[in-house]
């Protein structure tokens, strides 16, 4: 942890906690471990993606004093380079769209970012949605001189996801804890390819697991779908999930997370979102493989304050 004062608050990004799951792991599975990523800055693990592209950007001078940065996203991305980019001065523009939460485009333009909304076709993520999100960000290309950071395609997202990985091997070597299962859903794969190339030079037998939804599961059976998992399963193999990184690919139903989100937040104090509660329900699958005496690694992305205004904590009367 940090200690004394910092001049940036940049340099609060990182070094999260790493927590035991108590109540929800079932009786006779391995023990659940969780990287609490909601202690960034804005609240997420995608802070040090953000970060890593732009410092990396600017080391290499792709990116100019003062040039426009410009990507298009699903809110967490976007929300996470709005924040950096004002924190060093580079205007912002994110192209996004109406399925993504209220809350991830309020945090958008509250850092100053403009955003450009690509509407969905009934509040569904779909491939096509991303194709039209990707027209709209080369429209703004070809109208500004502005540096793409490519989140899809830029190696650079691996080096801040590096320091998470390192993060979770001294945490758990800190109480002789070998972790033997990491698992995450992927989008851009940026977080499962770089903790996952962390794990893999220090543990040379960990199992890596890729998750999806059930009704995307493009990794398992190249058949891409509808689902309303924010920042996951974008209807493509991801560039950046090299065959070596990742040694299977496991569907989670959605609906079963969205049931396992609320009983987290009521069990086990974690207030998070869908993709979180799908990671969370993909490593209890493992869990209840590997049995005791194991252990299974996963990430909580995000806090569930940025879902409020959703379908998930938009409770009724039957909650």
């Amino acid at each position: 942890m940090s200690e004394g004062i910092l001049d940036s608050s940049l340099s609060t990004i990182g070094d999260t906690p790493l927590l035991r799951l108590r109540h929800a792991v079932p009786e006779g599975s391995a023990q659940v471990l969780v990287k609490m990523e909601a202690g960034n800055p804005t609240g997420s693990y995608k802070d040090r993606m953000a970060l890593a592209i732009i410092e990396e950007a600017e080391r290499s001078g792709a990116l100019r004093p003062g040039q426009r940065v410009v990507e298009y996203s699903g809110g967490s991305t976007g929300s996470f380079l709005a924040y950096v980019c004002a924190v060093k001065g580079y205007p912002c523009t994110i192209v996004s769209s109406d399925t993504f939460s209220e809350e991830k485009l309020a945090t958008m333009r509250a850092f100053g970012a403009e955003v450009v909304i690509v509407p969905s076709e009934n509040g569904l993520i779909t491939p096509g949605l991303f194709d039209e999100m990707r027209k709209a960000l080369h429209r703004i290309m070809s109208d500004h001189d502005a540096y793409w950071t490519d989140q899809f395609h830029n190696a650079d997202a691996l080096i801040g996801y590096d320091v998470l990985g390192r993060e979770l091997l001294r945490q758990t070597q800190h109480d002789n804890v070998e972790i033997d299962a990491f698992c995450a859903a992927v989008g851009t794969a940026g977080m499962l390819a770089g903790v996952s190339r962390t794990l893999k030079e220090h543990l040379p037998g960990i199992d890596v697991t890729a998750l999806e939804p059930t009704t995307s599961p493009m990794l398992s059976t190249g058949r891409a779908g509808p689902h309303h998992v924010e920042g996951i399963a974008t209807g493509i193999v991801p560039p950046l999930l090299l065959a070596d990184l990742y040694d299977r690919a496991l569907t989670v139903d959605e609906v079963i997370a969205r049931e396992l989100a609320i009983t987290l937040a009521r069990t086990e104090g974690i207030f998070a979102g869908t993709s979180s509660a799908v990671n969370i329900t993909g490593a209890l699958d493992l869990a209840k493989e590997l049995g005791p005496g194991h252990t299974v690694a996963t990430v909580v992305c995000d806090t569930g304050l940025k879902y409020l205004t959703g379908d998930l904590y938009g409770f009724g009367s039957d909650h």
